[in-house]
């Protein structure tokens, strides 16, 4: 049997920060000078959905699906401690912290610099991004601290499982209590078109797949097929959404870096593309709440990488 390619971190993902930086640049030069393009692609739309997004979060989004086995559910039981952790933080823990640290930056410490609409907004965006927590880069990160593979994906599967049924009650809860109305019905749209539709079709292509070729085939071949889809996926889909937000951040360039703080002080890996989608999907490309679902991804990897340094210097201090 082949051996396993790694899921340690590549160049890409590595340097993130400096490709979203890079996309946001090229992005506003498109929306500055070629004003045309976000125009055009922003008015194909389907029920408030744009369908140019839609593909390009799908693109990303189903090469994780396929990553996650559902069988391995069948092992929680035997080790429950460290997924109840898991559960705790992301549930009951991060989504309501991210709004408080967000809140309290928006609104009270960065009072002088943002408009309280424009903070409503961007509160909105910072809501989406608590409530959805990590799928593909969990495994990068569990690598790099020499975690354990089989419980990584066990606690991934578990969490997506989860997202479907806690993502629209914990999003609609904190968007009530930060003033902005969305329709239930959005909400249960979106999670069905970026985590239930890709979801369905990561499990039947992993089953025919392993039908045919083999789980071999399929962990260390198939899989692989798609390693790059998020290095297209991600960057046209930045381009497009800053393109989009030309006018607000050319308005506004210090909230960029007044948006990244709450989402660098929160320190954790989020399922960005769920966010970007469903902010696009309640209030449009051009809002401000998307935005600030796109900014998080320039904190994300740098905080990451900080915290796997702690963890690994740390190793020694905790009984295994």
């Amino acid at each position: 049997m082949a051996k396993k390619k790694s899921e340690g971190i590549n160049f890409f993902q590595k340097y993130l920060t400096i490709w979203v930086f890079i996309c946001m640049v090229v992005g506003v030069i498109i929306g500055k000078l070629l004003p045309a393009i976000p125009n055009a692609l922003g008015s194909l739309e389907i029920s408030g959905i744009s369908i140019p997004i839609a593909i390009l979060i799908w693109i990303m989004i189903y090469p994780m699906m396929l990553k996650v086995d559902f069988q391995s559910i069948k092992q929680v039981g035997k080790n429950p401690k460290g997924l109840f952790i898991t559960w705790i933080t992301n549930w009951l823990i991060k989504p309501f912290t991210m709004y408080g640290i967000a809140s309290l930056f928006l609104f009270t410490v960065f009072k002088g610099f943002i408009a309280p609409e424009l903070a409503t907004q961007y509160l909105a965006g910072a809501v989406l991004l608590g409530a959805a927590p990590c799928t593909a880069m969990v495994f990068v990160w569990s690598t790099l601290t020499k975690g354990n593979p089989a419980y990584t994906v066990v606690q991934v599967a578990t969490n997506d499982l989860i997202i479907l049924i806690a993502f629209v009650p914990i999003v609609k809860f904190l968007l009530g209590v930060s003033n902005v109305s969305v329709p239930y019905g959005t909400l249960f749209i979106s999670v069905i078109l970026f985590v239930v539709i890709p979801l369905v079709g990561g499990v039947l292509t992993r089953i025919v797949v392993v039908k045919n070729k083999g789980i071999g085939y399929f962990e260390n071949t198939f899989v692989h097929k798609f390693d790059n889809a998020t290095t297209v996926g991600l960057p046209l889909t930045l381009v497009l959404i800053f393109a989009s937000q030309t006018e607000v951040i050319l308005s506004n360039p210090l909230h960029i870096v007044l948006i990244a703080a709450p989402a660098g002080m929160i320190g954790a890996s989020n399922f960005f593309e769920l966010a970007v989608a469903v902010a696009i999907a309640l209030f449009g490309t051009t809002s401000p709440a998307a935005l600030a679902t796109t900014v998080g991804v320039l904190t994300e990897v740098p905080v990451m990488l900080a915290l796997v340094k702690v963890a690994n210097s740390t190793r020694g201090w905790f009984k295994k």
